[in-house]
């Protein structure tokens, strides 16, 4: 498998999803200010060797993109681009804007270039024209799986509506009808998401159960409403059946938030990985143990590290019984898109060997 060292797209404007029950997905503030400036520590921000003294922004670029053309750590660019916050409305970077590397007091920043004039950039949300500017994460590349997955507890999923009977045959698929039970005030035309209950997820260091995964159906639209709504099956990724559990879909505007190492310390561990595959790369979205309740939030990066394994030194020393622990080894970078209660989907951004599941996170 080839890796990449690199991060070739990101965005700063991530598409929220809302596809949890119970829990609530948080987003960053645009405005707060970095670990480093909060405690008062100084962080070393180190340029690439080979950075630009300037750069064009163009259509297609990403903020995360251009942080690691001039940062070894793009994680790190609230640091160079000043963030403050006393700003209720800083600029987010545009396509056309001319980005100039300068040095303050002896630290370098980032100012931007609009019409021949100079002007700091304060990274954040735009009233107007949000949608012209420079984004992290492509959201073609992570929107649909972010608005499907989950995690939920069974006392949640047993709270929501559900789909009764079918009007032909035991399952159900796109072009089907269904009636459905529990709905709140449905109006014909409401769109619904379908879901299903899905396997355990236990936190591998305490062996606590931290939810259910939620599977994705499908979707309908209500075709007529009353205590018994009858719905639509739109799409579906699987046969629908009696007793799948039935959400509202909610059109949520994207959410801006920015990568950055989490407040606290934290050390957790990679639960699972999208589609099941044994061996995780570069963009692949994974669980891990650590959630709301442990601090996470949108744009939290982490580092991904494979355990040192006990092996013998023989070769020199002799002996088959002289062993000892080889050190943990950084393996990769991951980013925090959908924290939950207990648990969070995040996006790897960065491999330099396989990932697996079980892998340790700390801060970077």
């Amino acid at each position: 498998m080839k890796m990449f060292s690199r991060w070739p797209f990101s965005c700063f404007g991530l598409l929220a999803a809302t596809l949890l029950i119970g829990n609530s997905v948080v987003a960053a503030s645009p405005f707060k200010v970095s670990a480093a400036a909060q405690s008062g520590t100084a962080i070393e921000v180190v340029l690439n060797a080979d950075h630009p003294d300037s750069y064009t922004v163009v259509k297609g670029d990403t903020l995360w993109d251009i942080s690691a053309m001039f940062l070894r750590d793009p994680w790190l660019w609230p640091e160079i681009w000043d963030v403050n916050p006393q700003i209720e409305n800083p600029h987010l970077i545009y396509p056309g804007d001319v980005l100039v590397l300068v040095w303050v007091d002896g630290k370098p920043q980032i100012i931007v270039q609009r019409d021949g004039n100079g002007e700091k950039i304060l990274p954040g949300v735009r009233v107007n024209n949000t949608d012209a500017a420079i984004t992290t994460i492509p959201f073609d590349r992570i929107s649909a799986f972010l608005s499907r997955a989950g995690v939920a507890s069974k006392e949640d999923m047993q709270k929501l509506p559900y789909i009764a009977a079918l009007r032909n045959g035991m399952i159900a698929g796109a072009g089907d009808e269904v009636y459905v039970r529990g709905l709140e005030d449905p109006q014909v035309g409401d769109v619904y998401r379908v879901i299903r209950q899905g396997d355990k997820v236990i936190d591998p260091e305490t062996n606590d159960l931290l939810g259910y995964e939620i599977i994705y159906i499908g979707s309908g639209t209500i075709a007529s409403n009353g205590e018994t709504a009858k719905m639509m099956l739109n799409d579906t990724t699987r046969e629908a059946k009696e007793g799948d559990r039935v959400m509202k879909i909610e059109t949520v505007p994207p959410l801006n938030y920015y990568p950055r190492s989490p407040e606290t310390e934290t050390e957790g561990q990679i639960i699972s990985v999208k589609d099941g595959v044994s061996r995780i790369g570069q963009y692949q979205m994974v669980l891990i143990n650590r959630g709301l309740e442990h601090g996470m939030e949108p744009g939290h990066v982490l580092s991904i590290w494979q355990r040192g394994v006990e092996v013998n030194d023989n070769k020199v020393s002799g002996g088959m019984n002289n062993k000892f622990m080889l050190p943990d080894e950084r393996i990769g970078i991951l980013m925090v898109l959908k924290p939950m209660e207990k648990s969070s989907y995040a996006l790897v951004m960065e491999a330099y060997s396989e990932i697996r599941v079980d892998d340790l996170l700390r801060n970077p």
